[in-house]
């Protein structure tokens, strides 16, 4: 893996945390699937906004054939990436800037699929630390990029999937800033394929933040001040903003020549 940014090796640090004091709680679990719902697929244990929806767009728009390539690029604790290589039939590699993350899906691979069909290592989205076009899929779900960090993403995805396959990305942006990451996606060599809006994305972060502030008490105890106050301050910082957000999922293709 290259060299990390001084950012990147403080948000390494910052995941490593989180990872290590949610593996011995299963309370963020249980506040996510209070506050999905019935759109939560709760098997995936995914700290993020993924639901049915989202599982089954990606599952059809990829477009996989049995026994090929899946990248789970910012894979977590590997659920996405885990349940899609079951559902599609396919190998997975996953990537993670977090040590933690990656060891905690190593453990929980064979929940899945056989281990030798997933494996996980560290990386980060502009240097993931994978072949050239080793892959024929890539999903990135959740992983939180500004514009310059969108570019080098858009290049390392281009470079690690083979001409002709798919990459499935979470995309949000203010609403009524524009498309500027569709000419970045096109001059880094994919042809846009599909983009589905997902409306429902920030009422799901609405509720999950109402409910972490709600259940103060219960987040100290479970996860120690530290970590609870990082959440907090994420919830009452972001939940303001939410109304001026527009989410979507985003399916690319790498032209074929």
């Amino acid at each position: 893996m290259s060299k990390m940014s001084p950012r990147e090796v403080a948000l390494q640090a910052e995941f490593d945390a989180f990872y290590t004091a949610t593996a011995s709680s299963d309370l963020l679990p249980r506040l996510h699937a209070e506050a999905l719902g019935d759109a939560c697929p709760s098997e995936v244990e995914a700290y993020s906004s993924c639901n049915w929806n989202l599982l089954g767009t990606a599952l059809s728009r990829l477009r996989m054939r049995p026994g090929q390539l899946l990248a789970d690029i910012g894979c977590g604790t590997g659920g996405v990436g885990l349940w899609l290589a079951r559902a599609l039939a396919v190998n997975l590699v996953g990537v993670d800037l977090s040590r933690t993350a990656v060891e905690l899906a190593m453990a929980r691979r064979s929940d899945f699929v056989p281990p030798e069909r997933a494996r996980f290592q560290v990386g980060t989205v502009r240097a993931t630390g994978l072949s050239d076009q080793c892959a024929q899929g890539a999903i990135c779900v959740d992983v939180v990029v500004g514009t310059a960090e969108w570019a080098a993403t858009l290049q390392e995805l281009h470079r690690i999937l083979e001409p002709g396959s798919r990459a499935v990305l979470t995309r949000t942006v203010r609403a009524g800033s524009g498309t500027v990451w569709k000419p970045q996606a096109e001059n880094a060599g994919f042809e846009i394929e599909d983009v589905c809006e997902r409306p429902e994305e920030p009422q799901i972060w609405r509720s999950l933040y109402h409910l972490w502030i709600s259940r103060e008490r219960e987040l100290r105890r479970a996860l120690g001040d530290a970590l609870a106050d990082t959440l907090l301050k994420e919830a009452r910082e972001v939940l303001p903003r939410l109304g001026r957000h527009r989410s979507s999922l985003v399916t690319l293709r790498r032209r074929a020549t």
